[in-house]
């Protein structure tokens, strides 16, 4: 069965410490903890999507080491497709994937339902996916992260949804984001450009969604929860909703919101990042 849930991005391996303060410059202070966790924006979101029940398939690269092994493995797990493993040996294989890389895997891209890019890869690389995906009629999910002052203007053009968090939203804009009116002006500016449905996550104040057909604002609330580690939070709600976006497409945006919503408040209640992505079997059904 074809993947349903396309994703083309990033694998970080995360090498995390755990102290009680940040060290000041020219300062060594003492770690309580350290793990290493898997990571990544293009990951993340594909594993989120994965464990609600997508059958998905990340396009990436890593590299030919041991954090490259460990991350196809995790994949694997997660049961993402990864197809025939294309390795390299450079560290940021990220910057690697190209557009022969996006040929290749063409067939996967026009076959799925809903196509997933961010910006932890070459920008030209996620542009050209999104307009292959477009050219195939499957839908488009942009998530501007790391964003760039000076995106290329033809992204809020082929992404069907466009959805930044607070910070990403101010690079791209100009516009300070620190209440729900400047979430709302980010988003009628963010159509102007083009942007057909544009989502401003606001972390515990849940998200703004503004569109072309709905141009009146709209608040979507977040449950309120004890967060333990924010890390990761937003690409869970990416995951999520390129999951309902794919396998309940007669849902409204506003619930498909709400609901992804739901999911990111689980993992922030974990440490980790894809640790503490939560498994639709844990989940209350009426999310499905």
């Amino acid at each position: 069965m074809a993947a349903q849930v396309v994703v083309v991005g990033s694998c970080m391996t995360d090498l995390v410490s755990l102290t009680t303060r940040l060290p000041k410059a020219g300062e060594t202070v003492l770690g309580h903890k350290f793990f290493i966790g898997f990571g990544g924006k293009g990951a993340n979101q594909c594993v989120q999507s994965a464990r609600l029940g997508a059958n998905t398939s990340l396009i990436c690269k890593v590299g030919k080491d041991s954090f490259g092994n460990d991350y196809v493995e995790n994949l694997k797990k997660n049961g993402i497709s990864t197809g025939q493993n294309v390795i390299v040996i450079v560290p940021g294989a990220n910057l690697l994937l190209n557009f022969e890389d996006l040929k290749r895997a063409s067939d996967v891209i026009c076959k799925a339902k809903v196509l997933v890019c961010q910006l932890e890869i070459t920008p030209a690389v996620s542009l050209e996916a999104l307009k292959m995906a477009r050219a195939s009629g499957v839908k488009t999910l942009f998530n501007p992260a790391p964003a760039l002052a000076d995106l290329d203007p033809q992204f809020y053009i082929y992404s069907d949804i466009f959805c930044c968090n607070e910070t990403e939203a101010e690079i791209l804009t100009g516009i300070p984001v620190g209440n729900l009116e400047d979430a709302e002006k980010v988003g009628r500016m963010l159509l102007e450009r083009g942007c057909k449905l544009v989502i401003v996550t606001l972390g515990a104040e849940g998200c703004m969604m503004i569109s072309v057909e709905e141009p009146i604002p709209k608040h979507v609330p977040a449950g309120k929860v004890r967060a333990v580690d924010t890390t990761g939070a937003g690409d869970s709600f990416v995951g999520a909703l390129a999951f309902y976006l794919a396998y309940y497409p007669k849902l409204s945006m506003e619930e498909m919101i709400r609901k992804s919503n739901c999911i990111a408040s689980v993992s922030v209640q974990a440490s980790g990042t894809q640790s503490s992505y939560p498994y639709r079997k844990d989940l209350p059904q009426d999310l499905f």
